[in-house]
């Protein structure tokens, strides 16, 4: 299928590993002009479609810095929201320094990014904006306050914003990834495996065995279903969230 979006221009945060990685590596597939904005940009191979931005979200003025430069590149066509996780934890005893910054890093960097690059989005008529949460939005992860709470704030903004530009041409959506085989999720087997006692295998057959297709996924199936909502076939799905995880969010 000729997802018809050859020749757009994407910004991709997060864009060094995992499922950021996945999705640039998707859209340049497809044709389209990558900027791949990360922290550390090293492990980032530039290309004449595939240009390395650096960035640190947790940084306003590096935030602003990353918006000036793609403001003079004439904005995006595709911009997908792609952060970090902050550190895992329960919710009692979490400090408002802790929230302040998780919100900080997550959130508000991922709206001002978005509102500068609506002006452009806006005045072509067309524009996909996706940003990647978490299952902890509709099933709590267990240890994962911050994330849970913060992704939570991420998923009203995005549903409010579609229904404000969808007349624009502009689609916003969101994509829920459950276990799928990153660093980041690694990491976290790892966490949990240290504090139950248990092995990390023990750990991650646990995992498998709550998942209905008996596995991790694929960053690239994720990236696949990121990649279809930035097309143009996508352009009627809008305000919507959709889940990537193998069935394994048990809610309706």
């Amino acid at each position: 299928m000729d997802f018809q979006i050859a020749g757009k221009t994407a910004l991709v945060l997060g864009a060094s590993r995992g499922l950021g990685a996945a999705i640039a590596q998707g859209l340049r597939d497809e044709g389209v002009r990558v900027f791949a904005a990360a922290r550390n940009i090293d492990g980032i191979e530039p290309a004449a479609d595939m240009i390395p931005i650096s960035v640190d979200l947790s940084d306003r003025t590096s935030v602003s810095t990353l918006i000036q430069h793609m403001q003079l590149q004439g904005g995006t066509d595709i911009l997908i929201n792609n952060t970090g996780g902050p550190k895992a934890g329960p919710a009692l005893g979490q400090s408002t320094e802790n929230w302040a910054a998780a919100f900080d890093m997550m959130a508000a960097s991922i709206f001002s990014i978005t509102d500068a690059m609506l002006e452009g989005m806006i005045a072509r008529k067309w524009g996909r904006i996706i940003t990647i949460g978490s299952s902890g939005v509709l099933q709590p992860i267990p240890n994962l306050a911050l994330s849970n709470g913060v992704r939570a704030a991420i998923t009203a903004w995005s549903k409010t914003l579609a229904s404000e530009v969808g007349k624009h041409g502009v689609t916003v959506n969101m994509l829920l990834p459950g276990r799928i085989d990153t660093d980041r999720v690694r990491e976290l087997d790892g966490i949990k495996a240290k504090n139950t006692g248990a092995s990390i295998e023990t750990v991650q057959a646990s995992s498998r065995n709550d998942i209905p297709v008996g596995r991790y996924g694929r960053p690239e199936e994720f990236a696949a279903a990121a990649v279809f909502l930035a097309s143009a076939q996508a352009s009627y799905v809008t305000g919507s969230s959709i889940r990537v995880d193998g069935g394994m969010i048990k809610a309706i």
